[in-house]
This record gives C-alpha cells, structure tokens and sequence, in this order.
C-alpha cells in the first residue's frame, strides 16, 4: 500500500454531483474519501474518523460551512486538521470570513478539478 493511499479526507459537500466527481477523482488518486453532505454530519465525521484533510463548501444545510470551520478549529482532537474551502461565496469578505473561521486555504467554485488535485498533494503528500 502506498503512502498517498493511506491519507483520509473527508468531502463536506451538498451537491451529489460535485461529491460524486470530486471523491472519484481523488480515490483515484489513492485516497480515502467519506463524503457528508451537511453540516452536522460533516462535523461528526470528521470528529469521528479523524481525516488527514477536510474539503469543505460553505453553502451547507443545517449548519454553515463557517461554522463546521470555527468548530473543528476550536476542538481540541479536530484543531489541527486541515481545511481547504471549496465554495461560490468569493467575495473578498466571504473569503476573509471563510480565514476567520480557520480555514488553511481557499479554491473558488468553479473550479478545475486538475488544480484541487494539486492542492490536495500539497496538504498531503
């Protein structure tokens, strides 16, 4: 097994489609990937298994992505995960509020699917 397949994400997406592509891109890539499709379930997957990273949209149902954000980094197990935003909310106060809450980086919707990729790599190599 490689390195690369033993790193975890979890996708806290609501559009099915977008959770769809995304999480067959990267398990293709070797990695994990649980999908959550709210906010109160994202939370409790990510303080549950623990991931390597966190893909998060801010447009969630039942709870904000600012505020899943703001949790995870004010939880002592969750603190130091990494958390890329993925989101149409690009206005540079949605982006600074998205920094606020403690995201690690930003990647506006649309996006190419190539260059989440390579963040990715660069969260875990």
């Amino acid at each position: 097994m490689s390195e690369t397949a033993k790193k975890r994400i979890v996708l806290i997406e609501d559009s099915k489609e977008l959770a769809v592509a995304l999480a067959g891109v990267l398990r293709l890539k070797g990695y994990e990937v649980m999908i959550a499709r709210d906010g109160v379930l994202g939370l409790e997957t990510v303080k549950r298994e623990k991931p390597d990273l966190v893909l998060l949209d801010l447009m969630l149902p039942k709870l904000s992505g600012y505020e899943v954000c703001r949790l995870l980094k004010t939880d002592n197990i969750t603190w130091r995960i990494p958390v890329m935003v993925l989101s149409t909310l690009t206005k540079p106060e949605q982006i600074d509020r998205a920094k606020q809450a403690g995201a690690d980086k930003f990647v506006p919707k649309p996006y190419d699917l190539d260059s989440v990729i390579d963040e990715v790599v660069k969260f875990l190599p």
